[in-house]
């Protein structure tokens, strides 16, 4: 584990947003700080599952820090979203909701948010490692002149100080780096979603819900979005798969993938693969499961001819119930499964198939 103490500011982003009159300031003053919040992302007429996760752990830091939880919502239309966030543990949701904000581009978003954290001045500020949240919250970090780790895994306080503790994948996933920003605020992060846990809905929960009202400035951006496709990271849903069968370096080739294809289809799962078979060029990128790929926390994870590096399990090792198929007996990947079978997968994982499909037939008859 590595331990880095960050220095104030990075460099490189937020041009939009000065351009809006939004230039680069001074930290906030960490006295004057206080709460923490998370930046409730709405997409597609829906919240970011990562948002809720978001929550998840918010709550555990406002608690330990005796501070609000609070929810930043940037949309348009944004319906009950609001009461969601509180019903998942906001205590105070900052909704600002216009029509020109129904398609995000980084600076009127980066705006937005630049401007409600300088006035109400919270102490962290979290938001999903996500496509959005990677795109513009770096640029909030640089005009507010603080620090920003990305693509976090864990999240803590420490006691001594109440400093925020950042842990993430560094050198290639070599290492747990765990990055501490001492003197400039809010303390920011981008958190990789599915490895925080949501907590459960309270429909019963009470909470505040401030409506904000954009400035024109605020608004203003120098991206129209014409049109939305959807490509094929999009189409990849592996995080939200409640059963995810995974193929690796004992494939062989891109070959391999068709029976992992129809292993998964058998199941009603989704595909997912080591970073190892990525860089062979077997299948996209939007299936790496790993430290340096998406995290996955299915009910069932089935692991074909992986053996087990930390580089991969750590991107899975939320999963409910784990099998594994290898031929090595003495593969790392059997010390956290639950099921293991050792053998040839090409001669396993056919059996399976057909065993499901007879399964599936007699659930027909009965």
């Amino acid at each position: 584990m590595l331990t880095i103490e960050r220095k104030e500011g990075i460099a490189g982003a937020g041009d939009a947003m000065e351009a809006q009159g939004l230039g680069s300031s001074a930290p906030l003053d960490p006295a004057s700080c206080s709460g923490v919040w998370v930046f409730g992302e709405y997409r597609g007429g829906a919240l970011a599952t990562v948002s809720l996760e978001l929550l998840g752990i918010g709550r555990e830091l406002a608690d330990s820090r005796k501070v609000a939880l609070s929810a930043v919502l940037i949309g348009s239309e944004t319906g009950d979203a609001a009461g969601l966030l509180i019903g998942h543990g906001a205590d105070i949701v900052y909704r600002v909701d216009d029509p020109s904000l129904a398609s995000f581009t980084d600076d009127a978003y980066g705006a937005i948010l630049t401007a409600l954290i300088r006035e109400h001045k919270p102490e962290i500020v979290l938001a999903g490692a996500t496509a959005i949240g990677r795109s513009f919250i770096p640029g909030v970090a640089n005009i507010l002149n603080t620090g920003l780790t990305g693509d976090c895994t864990e999240l803590s306080i420490r006691a001594e100080d109440g400093a925020l503790l950042q842990t993430k994948p560094a050198f290639g996933g070599n290492i747990m780096a765990t990055i501490v920003c001492l003197h400039s605020r809010p303390q920011m992060a981008t958190v990789r979603p599915k490895v925080m846990t949501p907590l459960a809905f309270d429909g019963d929960r009470q909470g505040q819900v401030i409506d904000v009202t954009p400035s024109p400035a605020q608004l203003a951006s120098r991206v129209r979005v014409l049109e939305r496709v959807v490509s094929e990271q999009d189409d990849v849903n592996i995080q939200d798969a409640d059963i995810v069968v995974a193929g690796g370096r004992g494939l062989d080739s891109a070959q391999g993938f068709t029976l992992i294809h129809k292993l998964a289809d058998s199941l009603g799962g989704a595909v997912a693969a080591t970073r190892a078979s990525v860089d062979a060029g077997w299948i996209g990128y939007p299936h790496q499961v790993g430290q340096t790929g998406k995290t996955v926390a299915p009910k069932l994870y089935i692991a074909c001819g992986i053996s087990g590096a930390l580089q991969h399990t750590a991107g899975m090792q939320s999963a409910e119930t784990v099998v594994a198929i290898n031929r090595d007996k003495n593969a790392p990947i059997f010390g956290m499964a639950d099921f293991g079978l050792v053998g040839d997968l090409f001669e396993i994982v056919p059996k399976l198939i057909a065993r499901i499909a007879e399964r599936r037939k007699s659930w027909g008859k009965s």
